[in-house]
């Protein structure tokens, strides 16, 4: 029977750009002065993993990419070569010769062989030394000398003592631990046993290799003194006398002593029967009923590691090895994701027709019935919530991103900028997140070139040369505030109005500095004096308000001449379903999203103040707030007019409040949002619509767009 592997291709795709997406980021965060060779041990593992994906699929090309490039990682980590900025240049265009190809396996794109056989060679000669290096900066953390190498010079001589345990386990960590040294047991006092290993490798390392067969706080460790150079002859000159013996030197004995030799052996004796004797074996495996001397009793007292320090290094290496562990899952398509949350939303809806065809029987002759409707109610909510977290993805997807591309633009530009992230564990829906790249790749590409300025003009400033970039992401009531700042020179007023003149769009010196910022979201709008490949072209800004729009959110801008620009965009946490507030105006109802209602109140009629010209304003604990009657707004038919008899609700949004008049509150309950716009039309004030317990249909309502317009809407407000 044989297994048709094409059907694993996705999974090897998707963690094989996991990986890589992961080696940027060790590569980008790596300290080349010095090092930490558990990043360099890390990212060593992601080409071999990458690599060993790739020969089982039989994508050769990657596989023969990630073979030169892990075996100049290889040595590296081994520290047989200092890492230098060549390294982590090459390093980096390997890893996007390899997205391309993998690109090339999984969609079918181009795959550019030059540039791909150009990283294989320069890949080549750095692990030869062919390629001009900067002088070496890493500390090795071991020493290498060509032709002359000594295997234990400069390494770590251990002696592990063991605690009782069985020959097996010894056997196990012999064959662990000769991967990273070499290795010797003798035998303790009591029937123990004690291992000593000369290696380069850490002790972390070796209490990690360890920890796999034994319990780190039962091992004793204590180091010894390195060899002289005539320790070191004489114990090579007697391993290579033991390997001749056995055979190593491929069967160079003496044949006459040999021939003779096998004359004396019967059959028996040379195991023709199948079985050795036991004597041979002890023999052969080197097991003597007395246990050897020492090599040198003139050696000093080896030196006892903390047992602090050890039982520190095992508890750092197991809490970075836990979270791989635990975090087991499986992967599961969107499709089927979406098609859940399709459910649960009918399931919502479902529960509110019960609770609301429920609302009219007798709660003495039905309480059992109502019960369980209630229980269905909060377990139909905690089932929503647990669903809506599955599409719920960390902002880090979309910050891992940008790291490579500051520093590779700000090096063609010539600019040196310090890429600073904050919130990257904040939550958002996976459509938005996917959806969001775009924009903020202009805004970052934006910030680096016209925002932070040149490092001769920031030092002219009394700024630091180098700039800083910051992209931070947040929860601010039931949105997602998102906000890429700098401390470059800011926006310039003055040659915004006058681009914005030249280009037609209507303008005046009277307009606040945030009306002209929005100006740089105009199409085709650039103050940049020439195009380039990064800007100058003016599509971009327009692109990105037009993108967040569309996804329900908001771009605010803040500039201060000399001191930077901020760009906040604010977005739903998601676009499924929403804790909304049922309420009436005239005959019809709407749905107010929970997240933007702060309070609601019956006014009273001394607080209610008429301006001249503007409407009417709510005076709220000293505070005067823009009164927005909602039946104003849709052209309803009220059934009230006055506030004072009605209800007022406070709302707040992008920090501004404003209170908007309705008839009353119907209730509160969880809304399954559908899209209006793609099922009639897009209708201003509108963010989308929900079906009702009793099959009807209610809009919900856009409260920043409501705010927004309070100011026009003012204006035609009936002056009592």
């Amino acid at each position: 029977m044989t297994i048709d592997i094409s059907q694993f291709y996705q999974v090897f795709f998707d963690e094989a750009e996991e990986l890589l997406a992961e080696m940027e980021r060790l590569l980008l965060g790596v300290d080349v002065a010095s090092p930490d060779p558990e990043d360099l041990n890390a990212i060593f593992r992601t080409a071999h993993s990458v690599k060993g994906g790739a020969s089982t699929f039989g994508l050769t090309d990657m596989s023969e990419v990630t073979h030169v490039l892990e075996s100049l990682l290889d040595r590296i980590r081994k520290g047989e070569m200092a890492l230098t900025s060549n390294h982590v240049d090459a390093f980096l265009a390997a890893k996007d010769s390899l997205k391309m190809q993998l690109d090339g396996h999984r969609h079918g794109a181009s795959v550019d062989q030059e540039a791909v056989a150009n990283v294989r060679m320069v890949l080549h000669d750095l692990a030869e030394g062919l390629v001009p290096q900067a002088p070496v900066v890493a500390p090795s953390y071991l020493t290498a000398e060509a032709k002359t190498h000594h295997p234990t010079e400069g390494a770590h001589r251990y002696k592990i003592e063991l605690p009782h345990v069985e020959q097996r386990d010894i056997s196990a960590l012999v064959d662990e631990l000769g991967l990273m040294g070499r290795v010797k047991v003798t035998p303790l006092d009591g029937g123990r046993s004690a291992i000593v290993i000369t290696t380069h490798e850490s002790l972390e390392d070796i209490i990690a290799i360890c920890s796999f067969v034994l319990n780190p706080e039962d091992l004793k460790i204590f180091e010894a003194p390195a060899l002289t150079p005539e320790q070191r002859a004489i114990e090579a000159a007697e391993r290579k006398r033991i390997e001749d013996e056995q055979g190593w030197g491929f069967f160079d004995m003496d044949e006459e002593a040999g021939a003779a030799a096998s004359e004396d052996i019967s059959d028996d004796e040379r195991g023709y029967g199948f079985f050795q004797p036991i004597e041979q074996i002890r023999a052969l495996a080197g097991i003597t009923n007395e246990a050897p001397q020492p090599a040198a009793q003139q050696r000093p007292d080896p030196v006892e590691v903390s047992e602090v320090a050890a039982e520190l290094a095992a508890e750092k290496k197991a809490a970075k090895k836990d979270p791989h562990a635990e975090s087991s899952s499986i992967r599961v398509s969107v499709e089927k994701v979406d098609q859940l949350i399709n459910l649960i939303g009918e399931l919502v809806i479902t529960n509110a027709m019960l609770e609301q065809r429920s609302s009219t029987l007798d709660p003495m002759g039905h309480e059992r019935l109502l019960n369980s409707i209630s229980q269905l109610g909060r377990n139909t909510r905690e089932l929503q919530e647990a669903v809506m977290s599955i599409r719920m993805m960390p902002m880090d997807f979309v910050f891992s991103r940008f790291p490579r591309m500051v520093r590779d633009l700000a090096s063609k530009l010539g600019k040196k900028v310090d890429f600073i992230t904050n919130g990257a564990a904040t939550e958002l829906d996976k459509g938005l997140i996917e959806r969001i790249v775009d924009p903020l790749t202009h805004l970052v590409r934006n910030s680096i070139d016209h925002g932070i300025e040149m490092p001769a003009a920031r030092a002219a400033a009394g700024k630091s040369e180098a700039g800083r970039l910051f992209l931070s992401a947040g929860h601010q009531g039931g949105n997602i505030v998102i906000e890429v700042s700098d401390d470059g020179g800011g926006l310039n007023r003055d040659r915004i109005l006058a681009k914005a003149s030249e280009n037609g769009l209507a303008v005046s010196e009277n307009m606040t500095d945030e009306e002209v910022w929005q100006l740089i979201f105009a199409p085709g709008f650039s103050t940049a004096e020439q195009v380039t490949d990064v800007s100058g072209r003016g599509v971009g800004m327009d692109v990105v308000k037009r993108n967040i729009a569309s996804m329900g959110g908001t771009v605010d801008i803040r500039s201060a001449r000399g001191f930077g620009t901020t760009i906040s965009i604010s977005l739903p946490l998601t676009l499924a379903i929403l804790d909304g507030m049922s309420i009436r105006s005239g005959e019809e109802i709407y749905i107010l999203p929970l997240s933007f209602v702060v309070e609601s109140l019956q006014p009273a009629t001394e607080d209610i103040r008429d301006i001249a010209g503007r409407g009417r304003v709510l005076k709220v604990r000293g505070e005067y707030l823009p009164l927005i009657p909602l039946y104003q707004m849709f052209d309803i038919e009220p059934r009230i007019t006055d506030p004072a008899e009605g209800i007022v609700v406070i709302l707040e949004t992008e920090g501004k409040k404003a209170a908007l008049f309705v008839d009353e509150l119907v209730g509160q309950q969880q809304v399954v949002v559908k899209n209006l716009e793609a099922n009639y039309r897009k209708v201003a004030g509108i963010s989308g619509a929900t079906i009702l317990g009793d099959g009807g249909v209610a809009l919900i309502l856009d409260v920043a767009a409501l705010v927004r317009s309070s100011r026009q809407l003012l204006d035609d407000t009936i002056v009592s």
